[in-house]
């Protein structure tokens, strides 16, 4: 692999800005910010350009095709919260830097029954086309007591999760009422991940479940809660420690918010299957008494108590009833959210890179610096200053491969 200089761009590296600097990369990694520039090292012009780590979504259901829309939009790892794409089956994917790189919870704790169930149409088999998952995961955890909970944790572990995700949801977010998980079989299933060293996660869309969730001491919450926050809960998140990626793009959808005003970009119509932009059109629509404007007032709330906010998206597959969404479009969608929550463009980029990768032990990627993955993301403007210029994609790089568009 050759060596390739980046060279004139200003660099985000995942924390801060460095002002315009160089990035020397080599075999994959990135050889130096800064200093000399290599002889006979292939040079990429970055005049008038930003670079930043590629981007994490920190809530996907994905599949090798969505992996590649992903990779379109500088999204260079997706953290599956509930799929197929545990250890052993991501080999192929893990060497293809064509397709966005992946770590998956597996099958996440529910009960027979539950979540989420609800969310498919009487009847409803999924098809063949894009986005559909490759295969089924390998083993789907018992959910339906503490004994059983405790006993699944380390053979999810051993059959190639990376961290364990908990569905904590009576379905009426949704609309319908479905089986939920029990406050002793969650705490007994965190227990036993934390006695593995395990990160654990749980699906909360409401104030009760997030309670629930923090009290059985989860490390992190796949989601923010539709309704108006309290002081409270913004407190026992804060004092938990846990990590918030708030889906502000799902939790519009529920409440009948399409993405179609953001579809409409060219810079992300023009990267989209004619699938994924109906869908991106298209919305949940099944929580109309929710308010949006609450959900920006919790995040704001989160972020200024200092909580460890994260990019997610709750992104899957491309049908319009789980619309509103669309892989790597949609983390772009989130970061305006969050700005219009009251987070500056430097933090919500954090919460795109350094900040996901930190919490869920990354360490090779999500910053630009010396020794870390060559995964890149060089946009044209500056994003740290006006957030939606990370659509100005002129470039992206996986393990220091450029990708063909």
């Amino acid at each position: 692999m050759s060596t390739i200089v980046i060279a004139g761009a200003r660099v985000f590296d995942g924390e801060k800005t460095l002002g315009v600097t160089t990035v020397v990369v080599a075999d994959g990694r990135i050889a130096s910010v800064g200093g000399q520039v290599p002889t006979g090292a292939k040079t990429v012009d970055g005049s008038g350009s930003t670079l930043l780590p590629g981007l994490i979504d920190a809530h996907v259901h994905t599949s090798r095709d969505s992996l590649a829309q992903a990779l379109r939009f500088g999204v260079t790892t997706e953290l599956e919260m509930q799929g197929a794409q545990t250890r052993e089956r991501r080999a192929s994917i893990s060497a293809d830097d064509s397709v966005a790189d992946v770590r998956s919870a597996g099958f996440a704790f529910s009960p027979p029954g539950g979540h989420p169930s609800e969310l498919f149409p009487e009847g409803f088999t999924p098809g063949e086309g894009e986005g559909k998952p490759q295969g089924e995961p390998p083993y789907r955890p018992d959910a339906t007591g503490p004994e059983a909970a405790a006993a699944s944790v380390p053979q999810l572990l051993a059959t190639g999760s990376d961290y364990v995700k908990f569905m904590i949801d009576d379905g009426s977010v949704e609309g319908r009422s479905v089986p939920m998980l029990d406050q002793a079989t969650l705490n007994a299933g965190v227990a036993a991940a934390k006695s593995y060293g395990a990160l654990t996660v749980a699906h909360t869309l409401t104030i009760d479940a997030t309670r629930m969730a923090v009290e059985a001491g989860i490390d992190g919450l796949a989601h923010v809660f539709v309704e108006p926050h309290t002081d409270e809960i913004i407190s026992m998140i804060k004092d938990s420690g846990a990590f918030v990626a708030p889906c502000v793009v799902l939790d519009a959808s529920l409440m009948g918010i399409t993405g179609a005003k953001f579809a409409d970009d060219p810079r992300v119509a023009s990267r989209l299957t004619a699938e994924w932009d109906a869908t991106l059109r298209s919305s949940f629509d099944c929580y109309h008494q929710g308010r949006l404007e609450d959900v920006l007032s919790t995040v704001r709330a989160l972020a200024d108590a200092g909580v460890d906010l994260l990019v997610g998206t709750d992104v899957s597959t491309p049908l319009p009833f789980l619309g509103g969404l669309a892989h790597g479009a949609s983390v772009h969608h989130e970061l305006q959210y969050l700005v219009r929550a009251g987070l500056t463009p430097s933090q919500a980029l954090r919460a795109a890179t350094a900040t996901t990768a930190r919490r869920f032990a990354l360490s090779d990627r999500g910053r630009i610096a010396e020794g870390l993955r060559a995964d890149l993301l060089l946009v044209d403007g500056d994003p740290t200053t006006t957030i939606s210029d990370t659509l100005n994609i002129r470039g992206v790089w996986r393990r220091g491969n450029r990708l063909v568009a």
